[in-house]
């Protein structure tokens, strides 16, 4: 299996300092401002949302076509909180939201896969130490 890089350039101090992030064929800034308030750019956390939406969407997927289903639309939004806590700030929790298009499949079925891709895609697995909560919706089956 091929190994993937990210690279980061950080300079300055944490309050006033900036940084890049870049992996793939995407650049982007970011900064104590981006991570930790609403100024504009990226931050890590947003990374690790987007990789976990992209490896639960893909992960559902194929347990779906293993069932005999097939989706014809998963979108999944990540929403990663990042908290103060006593040493420091700790990502506590990740709210995966799910709009699926799945035809054919019941209510039950489709949750009891919903959260097996949830618990099994391997960017889960890599953050056991937070909370994952999936709200999941089935819409035109």
């Amino acid at each position: 299996m091929p190994v993937r890089t990210a690279k980061a350039v950080w300079e300055g101090n944490l309050a006033r300092g900036s940084g890049v992030l870049e992996f793939g064929n995407w650049r982007g800034a970011y900064s104590a401002g981006s991570r930790f308030e609403n100024e504009k750019g990226t931050n890590p956390e947003e990374l690790i949302g987007a990789a976990h939406a992209g490896c639960f969407s893909m992960a559902l997927s194929g347990i779906l076509a293993k069932a005999g289903f097939t989706a014809k639309r998963l979108q999944t939004e990540a929403r990663v909180h990042i908290d103060k806590v006593a040493e420091g700030y700790q990502i506590t929790k990740i709210e995966l939201r799910l709009d699926a298009e799945v035809p054919g499949i019941d209510e039950p079925r489709f949750r009891e896969h919903a959260e097996a891709a949830k618990k099994g895609c391997p960017v889960s697995k890599a953050l056991t130490g937070t909370e994952i909560v999936l709200e999941s919706t089935l819409v035109g089956s």
